[in-house]
């Protein structure tokens, strides 16, 4: 199968995962039936390599694909964007450690991007604590993922610009605490609980620093520096809600106009339309500068600092304009768009959860 063909999916097969996300925002969770298409599909493994039984895809191939889930279902997108993006984690672990990890159909790591821990260094490993949020997917991670400052002998490691040494952890399911505390209007079947761990010893291959310098996998993708990969896989998660927003809103006010009458039916269509080809543009020129960035590494070894600001950029610009749009069309859609069980209304929760993602917020 090509990877063009892993990107094709048929209006059946996604009404089909449609239904299934509903019951993931009855449940809080996604549900087993959703999660086996997920591992059948290797959806958790977009990035890892052939070796790993994964489907690895590029940077554009993988946008494309998770824009597509979001489009689908936000929480859905949310989930598979986010742990894919942890399992990546494979290529800067010690070789031995991550094929014995990741060669598991249902591996999925997740976790953290913030500093909610403290990591004492011994003889033979860390002694961990720590407490962490929004672990998206927590109930199905089979690894949780967490960044930690360094101490020795009771001080604080510093770097040669003296501040903490950080490195990044994971952890076993089994040795985690999770706290059931996910309580958010949108993004519900993502189940983004907190979770802690005390007191725990884990050797020194469960460490590792998110960095091309330390990457343990050759592949190309672990060669891209972090930051716009991350960028650019939450801008696409929120095109992929809002156009099907737009899509949801299209449908609503055309079934409206006999009640607005025809001139607030066109003011309305023209104003979706407008915001929609906005959208289009500034979707079109972040893919045009990640596809850029991707010939840059793969000819000259790294992408330019140039179009990495680039990608930064229009990842924010793209987020801004998805929710001014969301905002100005949502008024037209009617009272019943306010009801918390129809579609749209779960689209629009789920985007203004989204948003707030600290990573494209400023």
């Amino acid at each position: 199968m090509s990877k063009k063909q892993l990107l094709a999916l048929n209006k059946e097969r996604i009404n089909h995962l449609r239904k299934l996300c509903k019951d993931a925002e009855k449940k809080g969770s996604l549900p087993n039936a959703l999660l086996k298409i997920a591992y059948e599909e290797k959806w958790f493994k977009l990035f890892l390599p052939k070796a790993y039984d994964g489907l690895e895809l590029d940077l554009p191939e993988a946008l494309r694909y998770e824009e597509q889930l979001a489009y689908i279902d936000g929480s859905l997108g949310w989930t598979i964007t986010l742990c894919a993006g942890a399992n990546l984690f494979a290529g800067y672990i010690h070789s031995n450690k991550a094929a014995s990890i990741f060669s598991s159909p249902k591996v999925c790591f997740g976790g953290s991007g913030a500093v909610g821990g403290v990591a004492a260094k011994v003889k033979d490993g860390y002694v961990v604590n720590g407490f962490w949020r929004y672990a998206t997917g927590a109930p199905h991670l089979t690894h949780f993922t967490a960044n930690c400052t360094i101490e020795e002998d009771g001080r604080p490691l510093l770097n040669e610009d003296n501040r903490p040494v950080v490195r990044s952890f994971f952890f076993n399911k089994k040795d985690v605490t999770i706290h059931e505390d996910w309580d958010t209007m949108g993004l519900v079947a993502t189940a983004g609980h907190s979770f802690s761990v005390k007191n725990l010893k884990v050797p020194f291959e469960q460490s590792f620093v998110i960095d091309p310098a330390y990457a343990s996998l050759k592949d190309s993708i672990y060669q891209y520096p972090f930051m716009p990969l991350a960028e650019s896989t939450i801008a696409v998660n929120t095109l992929g809600m809002t156009r099907r927003f737009i899509e949801l809103a299209l449908e609503i006010v055309t079934k409206r106009q006999s009640k607005i009458g025809d001139a607030a039916y066109t003011i309305a269509t023209e104003r979706i339309h407008t915001a929609q080809q906005k959208i289009n543009q500034l979707a079109e020129l972040l893919y045009q500068w990640v596809h850029t960035s991707w010939d840059e590494l793969i000819s000259k070894g790294q992408p330019s600092k140039k179009n990495t600001t680039r990608i930064a950029d229009k990842s924010r610009e793209l987020v801004n304009q998805c929710r001014t749009a969301v905002t100005a069309i949502y008024p037209y859609c009617g009272l019943a768009a306010t009801h918390p069980s129809s579609d749209i209304n779960r689209v629009f929760r789920d985007i203004f959860t989204g948003s707030q993602h600290g990573l494209l917020t400023f």
